[in-house]
C-alpha cells in the first residue's frame, strides 16, 4: 500500500528519532525536535480554532525567525497552504499577494508591521492579522495530536509569488510530493548529515528557502535562525554555533568573504549558492577561507534549485581560474529531477557543442503544479509538455548546461528578481517622464542593478534623485533604479520597439554579463 509523500513526515520521524536533539537555535532560544513538533502541533490546532479549513491560505510576513520555520510545518499540518511573503515588498505589493492568494490569516513579525499598517482595515480576504511575538498566544491551540500525513500528495502545500516578467507576481503552487522530493535532493546535493548546523542566510520566504526547512528536519540537523544578513553576526554564529552549512546568493558570499571578521574556517563549511553565477573571484575567496562551493540553478517554478554543477574527479587539480569557470556553469539535473534540456523553437534538443543556444526547459516532480488562479499562464509555461524557463543557454559536450542570456529582461539583483516592465511603469508614472527604458547594469555588490534611461517631456524638468524617490514610493526600495540617465532618444527598431540590448551592451562593455544561476 502506498503512502502519500509529505515533508510533514520528516518532522514526525525526527521528533521520534532525535527527541532531545537541538532542532532550532535563535539567540538564547533552543528547541529540541520533540519541542518543535509539539509547538507545530499547537500552532496547527490554533489555526484550526481560528477557522482555518483544508485548502485555506495562511500568509506569513516574517524574516528568518522560528515563527516562519514553525509555519512550514504547522500550516500544512492544519491542512492549509502556506504563503510566505517577500519581506522586502512595499505595502501595495503585499496587498496584491494577500488578495490574489485569498489568504484568510496573516501572521506578521512585529518588525515588519509598518509594511501592513497602511493596509489594515482594507484587506478584503484577511479575517485576522496576528502580530508575533506579541500575539503569539493567539496562534496556539491544544496539544491534541494531529496526523503527520496527507490524503493527497499532489495537494498544494505552499504558494510562492514570483516577481514575474510583466510586473504582476504569479503564485507558484508547490505540492507535498514535490516539496518532499526536493527536500531530499537538497539533503544529498548540499551534503547534509545529522551533524549539519545550517545558518539561515537565504530568505526563508524565497522558494520556501529552497525547501531547506523540510530538508534539515528530514536529516535531523540544526537550523540556526538569523533575522537579517549581517556579516559580523554571521561570523559570530559560524564560530559559536559550529555552522557547517549555509545557502545564499553570491552577494551574500561577497559580504561574508570581505567582512572584517573573515578568517580561515576551523571546520568544513558547505556553501550552496544560486541567484547569479558566482564569479571566479568569490569562489576563490571562499575556498581560500576553507569553504566548499556547491553551485545550483533553478527558479521559483522549480522549487528553487533544479540543477547542480557536479564537480568531476579531475577538477581539483585544475588551475584555479579554469576550475572556477567550470564551477560557474549551471550543470546537470539534480537527482530528484528529470534533468535539463536545451531546446530550439521546434522543441528538439540543440547540439551539445557549447555554442548553439536554446531555451532551458524542465519537467517532473520538482516543477510547479501551476500558477495559482492563472490557467492561461500555466498553459503557456508548459507548452510542449515542458516548463519553459525563459532562460537561454548552451549545452557543452560533457552534457553540462551553461546560461548565456535571458529571453526576457528580468534583472537578478542579489538573488532577487526585478521586472524591468514593473520599474518602467513606476518611472513612467512620474509627470515629467515621456519615455523610459530600464536595463541591468553591473554592480560590484549585488551583481546587477536597474538603471533607467529617461526622456523628459518638453518643458519639464526632474532630477535623478526625484525620479528614484518617486519609484520608491510605489515599489519596494530594492526595485528602484540606482541610476537615472537622461537621454534625448532611445534606440528603437523600425516598428518603434526599444532595443534594450543596445543599452545593455554599452553598460556591460568589457565585463561578463552576469545572469541567473
Amino acid at each position: 500500500m502506498e503512502t502519500p509523500l509529505t515533508p510533514l513526515a520528516f518532522l514526525d520521524r525526527s521528533a521520534e528519532v532525535f527527541p532531545g536533539k537541538t532542532a532550532v537555535s535563535f539567540g538564547d532560544q533552543r528547541m529540541t525536535y520533540a519541542e518543535l513538533a509539539a509547538e507545530v502541533t499547537r500552532v496547527a490546532n490554533g489555526l484550526r480554532a481560528l477557522g482555518v479549513r483544508p485548502g485555506d491560505r495562511v500568509a506569513y510576513l516574517a524574516p528568518n525567525v522560528p515563527d516562519l520555520l514553525i509555519a512550514h510545518f504547522a500550516v500544512p499540518l492544519a491542512g492549509a497552504v502556506l504563503v510566505a511573503i517577500n519581506t522586502r515588498l512595499a505595502s501595495e505589493e503585499v496587498r496584491h499577494i494577500l488578495y490574489h492568494s485569498g489568504a484568510r490569516i496573516l501572521v506578521v513579525d512585529s518588525g515588519l508591521h509598518p509594511t501592513i499598517a497602511p493596509l489594515e482595515g482594507g484587506l478584503q480576504t484577511v479575517e485576522r492579522v496576528i502580530t508575533v511575538p506579541e500575539e503569539r498566544a493567539d496562534l496556539l491551540g491544544s496539544d491534541d495530536p494531529l496526523p503527520w500525513e496527507v490524503e493527497d500528495e499532489n495537494a498544494v502545500i505552499s504558494i510562492n509569488y514570483t516577481s514575474g516578467t510583466t510586473g504582476l507576481p504569479k503564485g507558484v503552487m508547490y505540492t507535498h510530493r514535490g516539496a518532499y522530493l526536493n527536500a531530499l535532493g537538497e539533503v544529498m546535493h548540499s551534503r547534509h548529515t545529522p551533524d549539519s548546523v545550517y545558518l539561515w542566510t537565504l530568505p526563508m520566504f524565497h522558494c520556501n528557502g529552497w525547501c531547506t526547512p523540510w530538508a534539515l528536519a528530514a536529516i535531523g540537523g540544526t537550523q540556526v535562525c538569523l533575522r537579517a544578513v549581517d556579516a559580523a553576526e554571521i561570523w559570530r554564529l559560524i564560530d559559536e554555533e559550529g555552522v557547517t552549512h549555509l545557502n545564499g546568493a553570491p552577494t551574500v558570499l561577497v559580504t561574508i568573504a570581505n567582512a572584517a571578521q573573515a578568517h580561515t574556517l576551523e571546520r568544513p563549511l558547505v556553501v550552496t549558492t544560486a541567484g547569479a553565477p558566482p564569479s571566479p573571484t568569490i569562489i576563490g575567496q571562499m575556498e581560500g577561507l576553507g569553504a566548499s562551493i556547491v553551485h545550483v540553478y533553478g527558479l521559483t517554478e522549480t522549487y528553487g534549485p533544479y540543477s547542480v554543477c557536479e564537480p568531476q574527479p579531475g577538477w581539483p587539480g585544475l588551475e584555479p581560474g579554469e576550475r572556477s569557470r567550470l564551477l560557474a556553469r549551471q550543470g546537470v539535473g539534480m537527482l530528484q529531477t528529470d534533468g535539463l534540456r536545451v531546446v530550439g523553437a521546434d522543441m528538439n534538443d540543440v547540439p551539445w557543442d557549447g555554442e548553439t543556444m536554446g531555451e532551458i526547459v524542465m519537467r517532473g516532480n520538482n516543477v510547479m503544479k501551476g500558477y495559482y488562479g492563472d490557467e492561461e499562464a500555466t498553459a503557456k509555461a508548459f507548452r510542449g509538455g515542458w516548463f519553459h524557463s525563459g532562460d537561454l543557454g548552451v549545452r557543452h559536450p560533457d552534457g553540462y548546461v551553461e546560461l548565456r542570456d535571458r529571453s526576457k529582461d528580468i534583472i537578478v539583483s542579489g538573488g532577487e528578481n526585478i521586472s524591468t516592465v514593473e520599474v518602467e511603469r513606476a518611472v513612467d508614472s512620474h509627470p515629467a517622464v515621456l519615455e523610459v527604458a530600464v536595463v541591468a547594469v553591473p554592480d560590484d555588490k549585488w551583481g546587477e542593478r536597474p538603471k533607467a534611461f529617461v526622456i523628459l517631456r518638453p518643458g519639464r524638468t526632474a532630477t535623478a534623485e526625484e525620479i528614484i524617490e518617486h519609484v520608491r514610493g510605489g515599489l519596494a526600495r530594492f526595485k528602484a533604479p540606482d541610476h537615472v540617465e537622461f537621454v534625448s532618444e532611445l534606440p528603437k527598431t523600425s516598428t518603434g520597439k526599444i532595443q534594450k540590448f543596445a543599452l545593455r551592451e554599452k553598460e556591460w562593455a568589457g565585463q561578463e554579463h552576469r545572469i541567473k544561476g
